[in-house]
């Protein structure tokens, strides 16, 4: 069982470390928000006694980049079912839940690598983190993010055929959840309706405890983040495997 789930894992990530070109393209949106919003709309969010929005900010743009990574680590499933890989990863004298664990498990660690390289672009441009201990529990958010959303995107691969079908339904998941999430705008002054939106994104418990580890500002609690995040991966993972289970090479 564990020599499979290491095998995809590993494979996981020499795909990422090798695909340079898709290292550097998934920075720019990343970037880009950084460097627009952040310090574009910084000023008039400190006018409004808002506080720096750039720090406010990278919360966000991080758990953003592990979102879409993600997510759209799915897409390997329906290219590898297309050239025949899946086929001989099936047959393999192992358990489809093995299989799903350890495809899971590399698509999570790619994500959040992805966000640590943001996180880190933002300490250069000026990123201050709040030293407490609470910061150790960055990386525990940021792969609860990444496993809950690699999860998410397995689930949806695993009843799709074709990647244009996929890129168009987690474009459809990903803008919503992203936007509604709080990650861009503080829940505490958003209007009722929104905040109870939020409350049923998965992705807000992940931003806000990811803000709460990073800056020590945390809408719902630290606490109920992690329980809530805890639960949903689960129950993702669950779904995911059930799916996988009955996918056909």
């Amino acid at each position: 069982m564990f020599p499979i789930i290491y095998i995809l894992w590993l494979r996981q990530i020499k795909r990422y470390i090798r695909s340079r070109s898709r290292i550097v393209g998934s920075l720019g949106q990343p970037l880009l928000f950084l460097l627009a919003l952040g310090f574009g709309f910084g000023p008039t969010f400190e006018k409004a006694g808002g506080g720096d929005y750039f720090q406010f900010l990278v919360s966000g743009v991080v758990a953003m980049s592990i979102l879409f990574t993600a997510m759209f680590s799915g897409i390997e499933i329906i290219w590898d079912r297309q050239f025949g890989f899946l086929k001989e990863t099936l047959v393999a004298p192992v358990s489809r839940l093995t299989i799903m664990v350890g495809r899971t498990l590399g698509g999570a660690t790619v994500a959040t690598l992805q966000g640590c390289i943001v996180l880190v672009l933002a300490v250069i441009f000026g990123f201050r983190t709040e030293l407490t201990l609470t910061l150790l529990l960055a990386p525990v958010f940021m792969f609860l993010i990444a496993l809950l959303f690699t999860a998410l995107g397995t689930a949806v691969a695993c009843k799709l055929e074709d990647m244009q079908g996929f890129q168009l339904i987690m474009n459809f998941l990903i803008m919503p959840l992203f936007f509604l999430s709080g990650a861009l705008f503080p829940l505490d002054s958003a209007p009722v309706a929104l905040i109870w939106i939020a409350r049923f994104d998965p992705l807000s418990y992940g931003v806000d405890g990811l803000r709460g580890a990073l800056i020590g500002a945390s809408h719902f609690g630290i606490a109920a983040d992690f329980g809530i995040l805890i639960v949903v991966t689960a129950v993702l993972l669950w779904i995911g495997s059930v799916l996988f289970k009955s996918i056909e090479a």
